[in-house]
């Protein structure tokens, strides 16, 4: 508990041991003769004990003309049945209003923490050896791009870098989810935040702390709270306006029935004095106001979707928002890019067919002219090449977009690429029969092979569309450039339900647009994709989802979900958080309103007393809450 927290439980004890004996007393069942001023004034110990803070605020809510809200109604209610005799009541409220401000408090602190834990990642300093062999100890901010640091065992890497030297194995979990520790050697990537677990690593830095991994994660979490759902909107809007009303509301019951009554004579037999009729009317209003407390729905419905969020958080699944979070429940549809998403994205040459030269040679003029491409085939092709690539031989080189590309190497025109950039350039060409991706090769106009590129499948990509379709997801499209039959084998094989072929990319953009308008009316439409020319389109989706930390910046910036790994049955997963969120504030929202409403009927009848005002109020408020954070916890798939 924090010092606050501490110090409201203290006044509570403190309130309860003053009002327990001189409630029994006031009401009989401890026999101590107590004159009814002085009894009064004991109440009055108690009560501004428990609940002078909130007198404090409902003043300086009328000081700043934000009159209505629940500290206002509390005093009002409170005081007015105080004021009326019922001191006992009146002393019961406030003491029991502030035990579920308490638990309310408590409940929101853990979830806090518990989310702070999970994204405890922001490391406080990183290793810098100095010539005599030492670790210097410096702030990560101050380390520059390509130094080289240290990291030991047990210590957090504290910006994004390459192992330069040494093998260990590394805790992702904060990052991921999975508890598998990951093995990281020479060459190998390694993200800050993760958690070096045995050996000494030494690791060359690609960008700086306010750039890297756990960084980005902290920024996108803490800036979640700002980007509100539609049902946060409403309730905070439903709050304003219900809060006058019911004050309205409670004013006109404590008035009119018995002007009513006393003009009338209509009812007066049930009543000994024309002043029982005034105190028995605003003791009832009184009891209205309790009642009528929205606390229950204002609290619960964003601690739901804050405890939405850091459950996912947990599961390596990043939402920037609770909006998102809605959007995401509602989703029917989801658009797939296959490279990195659907398949691993770590091509490999599988052969080289109807080569007219040496095929060492042709896999050096097609790795030359890719030379200068950060894209998978061209990085599959320096691989199958197995040299240092010299790009000094390498002149005029033009990338076609969805094509492939033309070079000059030691002054030959040499050309890579698809069927079309052939068509393109008038080139005769021989079909490849095998499925795969084919990258044909010309040199100074002359046809000299092809050479086939196969990307393997994600061992979790079947599962995961088996759990898309039972979260409810009715189409599953893949969207990629590759080839008809490649396109074909591969949503096959993943059982995807759609696929469109040998798109450009301005052509997925025109797909997901054209998804969108036979999406109307049957839910919302998710693309999922790692590339930086998947960035349009994952702000032109209805929600966004960049698969895998190593993914663009491009891409993670403009989704609005970020999968911290590459396993798309998160995906699924991150659905059936999205629902059950939504479904505890849909749970909390007419639970609430519904006590309330029928509680509200009986207190305007003179059928419910302030204890079941208190039941009403501070009672539904601690079930919400207590269900509110059950969002937090995510059963494992």
């Amino acid at each position: 508990m924090t010092k606050k927290q501490k110090t409201l439980l203290i006044r509570i004890l403190i309130a309860a041991a003053l009002f327990i004996p001189l409630y029994l007393i006031s009401e009989g069942i401890v026999k101590v003769p107590v004159p009814k001023w002085a009894m009064f004034l004991f109440f009055l110990v108690p009560y501004l004990t428990a609940g002078y803070d909130i007198l404090r605020k409902a003043v300086l809510g009328i000081k700043n003309r934000r009159v209505f809200d629940e500290c206002f109604l509390m005093t009002v209610a409170t005081a007015g049945a105080i004021a009326l005799g019922e001191y006992g009541e009146g002393v019961a409220v406030m003491l029991l209003y502030q035990v579920g401000e308490l638990f309310q408090s408590i409940a929101v602190g853990r979830s806090r923490r518990n989310i702070a834990q999970l994204m405890d990642i922001r490391p406080d300093y990183a290793n810098i050896e100095t010539e005599d062999g030492t670790l210097e100890r410096v702030d990560p901010d101050d380390v520059e791009t390509g130094t080289v640091i240290v990291v030991e065992p047990g210590e957090k890497i504290p910006i994004d870098g390459i192992v330069t030297e040494g093998t260990s194995f590394l805790d992702t979990s904060a990052l991921t989810g999975e508890s598998v520790p990951r093995e990281v050697s020479q060459d190998s990537t390694v993200l800050s935040g993760s958690i070096n677990l045995s050996g000494v690593l030494k690791v060359r830095t690609t960008a700086e702390f306010e750039e890297s991994t756990a960084s980005k994660i902290l920024d996108l979490v803490e800036n979640a709270a700002s980007r509100k759902s539609r049902s946060e909107s409403f309730i905070a809007k439903f709050a304003r306006i219900y809060t006058p009303i019911v004050c309205y509301a409670a004013l006109a019951l404590a008035v009119l029935p018995p002007l009513f009554i006393l003009l009338t004579k209509t009812g007066m037999s049930q009543y000994a004095s024309y002043g029982a009729v005034w105190r028995d009317w605003i003791f009832r209003a009184c009891t209205f106001l309790v009642i009528s407390c929205p606390c229950a729905v204002v609290i619960s419905v964003p601690l739901s979707f804050f405890a939405g969020i850091g459950g996912a958080s947990n599961q390596g699944i990043l939402v920037k928002g609770s909006n998102y979070l809605e959007t995401l429940s509602n989703v029917r549809t989801v658009a797939f890019d296959k490279t990195g998403t659907i398949t691993r994205g770590s091509f490999e040459v599988s052969a080289v067919h109807h080569n007219t030269i040496d095929e060492e040679k042709l896999l050096e003029l097609a790795a030359l002219a890719e030379c200068h491409s950060s894209h998978p085939i061209s990085l599959s092709l320096q691989r199958a090449y197995g040299k240092e690539t010299d790009r000094s031989r390498v002149t005029d080189v033009e990338e076609i977009s969805g094509h492939g590309v033309t070079a000059k190497v030691d002054g030959r025109t040499v050309a890579a690429g698809n069927e079309k950039l052939m068509n393109r350039l008038g080139i005769g060409f021989i079909h490849c029969h095998h499925v795969g991706t084919v990258i044909h090769v010309a040199v100074d106009g002359e046809y000299t092979g092809h050479i086939l590129i196969r990307d393997e499948m994600k061992e979790t990509t079947k599962e995961a569309m088996a759990r898309l379709k039972k979260a409810g997801v009715r189409r599953t499209v893949m969207l990629t450039g590759d080839v008809e039959s490649v396109a074909r084998q591969v949503s096959q094989e993943a059982g995807i339900t759609e696929y469109r072929a040998e798109l450009l990319p301005q052509d997925k953009v025109a797909c997901v647009e054209a998804l969108l308008k036979e999406n109307e009316g049957r839910g919302r439409l998710a693309f999922v994709g790692d590339g930086i020319n998947d960035a349009p389109v994952l702000s032109r989706a209805d929600i966004g989802i960049a698969m895998g930390a190593l993914g663009s910046d491009a891409a993670i910036e403009a989704a609005d979900i970020v999968l911290m790994d590459d396993d798309p049955v998160k995906i699924a997963k991150a659905i059936r958080i999205s629902r059950k969120c939504l479904r505890i504030v849909r749970e909390n929202i007419w639970f609430a309103l519904g006590v309330k409403g029928i509680c509200l009927i009986l207190g305007a009848l003179g059928l419910a007393n302030m204890w079941i005002a208190i039941a009403a109020d501070v009672g539904v408020m601690i079930l919400a809450v207590l269900n509110a954070i059950r969002c937090l916890f995510v059963k494992k798939l």
